[in-house]
This record gives structure tokens, sequence and C-alpha cells, in this order.
């Protein structure tokens, strides 16, 4: 890929930020949002906690930490949806992907390129300020280390990643089905209890426990959380978000070839 190229991602990357950084009224209800919901859960965290200490491994520090992080990557990993895959729907049922084939640029990579924009909006401009508040008010387990926070920052890098590669399978779905909304909510509901959004999945007993760890759901919030409480080897998170993000986009390019060829066939 050439300097025009990249540049060309940076540009729709940019394009994504500013966008997304237009909708001041419902950032700042999104904050209102993750706040509240945080301080649900962290209550109910703190009870669980108090009746079962050390609960998946976590002291209740750890849990707390855990739940305001959850709330700082909610958006940003549109892990209960809210990403690009609405907008990508709707523009294949309208047929506008046709126009999408022409340009100049390939269609996964830009549609990538500025679902990271929006992440990153979403990530400063939504999840900090619920995080910092949680920081503040709520006895927490912070790093000291500038290491173990570089590692965690690689970490949700490759939960963007993985996240816009699961997203991206569900939006091509669109190809085939007249609506997609049925797999949007199904694929919604899995990445809020699969990646550990409502309860940590150390918590989860035996071979169901085992299951869901594995599953592509636990690199968002799981995976990136077990870095920065000290509770996982970095390496080892990073490889296994690593091959699911290198699984889920070599899939979703080959679903999307076939889909290109759909659309030729059907269009001329």
């Amino acid at each position: 890929m050439g300097a025009g190229s990249w540049r060309l991602y940076v540009a729709v990357a940019a394009g994504g930020f500013r966008r997304y950084a237009t909708y001041r009224v419902a950032t700042a209800a999104g904050v209102f949002t993750n706040t509240v919901f945080g301080l649900i859960l962290v209550y109910t965290y703190l009870a669980l906690w108090d009746e079962k200490p050390q609960l998946g491994g976590y002291d209740q520090a750890q849990a707390t930490t855990y739940v305001w992080l959850g709330q700082a990557l909610l958006a940003a990993l549109a892990i209960g949806g809210g990403g690009m895959e609405n907008e990508l729907m709707e523009r294949i049922r309208t047929g506008d992907i046709a126009v999408d084939l022409y340009r100049p640029a390939d269609l996964q990579l830009r549609w990538l390129a500025e679902d990271v924009g929006r992440a990153l909006f979403q990530l400063l401009g939504r999840g900090l300020v619920p995080f910092v508040f949680g920081s503040l008010f709520f006895p927490v387990a912070l790093p000291r280390e500038v290491s173990v926070w570089a590692a965690f920052l690689l970490a949700v890098a490759l939960a963007m990643l993985v996240g816009f590669a699961l997203r991206y399978l569900v939006a091509l779905s669109a190809f085939w089905l007249l609506d997609g909304t049925g797999v949007s909510q199904m694929a919604w509901i899995a990445g809020l209890f699969c990646s550990g959004m409502l309860l940590p999945l150390n918590v989860f007993p035996g071979a169901f426990g085992e299951v869901v760890r594995v599953l592509p759901w636990s690199s968002l919030l799981q995976g990136p959380a077990d870095v920065l409480l000290g509770e996982a080897d970095p390496l080892g998170v990073f490889a296994f978000q690593a091959a699911w993000a290198v699984a889920l986009l070599g899939v979703g390019r080959l679903v999307q070839s076939v889909a290109t060829r759909r659309v030729v066939v059907q269009g001329g």
C-alpha cells in the first residue's frame, strides 16, 4: 500500500472523528448515561464482592475499576451497537453500496478507517469522563507503571480491530437479508454478555466460563481489563486478540468478495 493510500485512510479516520465530534448534545447525553449506568453497576458489584471477596480473582478495588473501564470502552468499541454497521447496512439495503465500490478505496479498509476515527472520539469524548469520575469517587486499582498503561492501550487498539471485524460481518449479512435488524440485535446481546460488560468473564464457572473466554468478544473488554489490572500476561492477550482480528477480518474479506460479485451480477 502506497503513501497516498495511507493518507486517504488517515483522512477518512480524521473525518470520522470530526463527524462524531459535531454531535455535542448526544455526546453529553452519552457521558451522563454511562456515568449513571456505571453507578448502578458499581454498587451492584460492591454488594456482590462484599458477599464473595476475591470473586473471579478480583478484589473489590479491581472490580470497581473493571466497571468504570467497561463504561469507558462501551461506546468506543460499540459493544452495545452504535458503530458503522447500521449505516453500512442501510447503504446495502438502498443500493448506495454500489457507489462505494466505485471509489478508489478498499471497502473494508475504508469502513475500518472511519470506525477507528469514531472509536477514538468516543473513547476521549464519551468514555474518559465516566472513568475519571469513577476513579475519583470509588476505590480503584490503577497501575503506576507506564509500561502497563502502554500495554493496555495496545490491547484497546486490538480490541477495536476485533470489534470492527465482528460488526463488519454483521453488516455484510444485509447483502442476503432484506432486514438485518435481527442479526444486529443478536450481535448486540452477544456483545454485551460475552465481552464481560455485565459481569467479568472470570466469574463464570466451569465449561461455560471456559467457552465464553475463548470467544472473540472476550477480546473487547475482558482482555484489556486483565492487562490493566495485572491479571494476565499482556503478550498472551495480544496474541489472542491478534489471532481473532486476523481470522475475522479474513472472513470479512471473503464474504465481501462473494457479496461484491453478487452486486455485479445483479446490477450489471
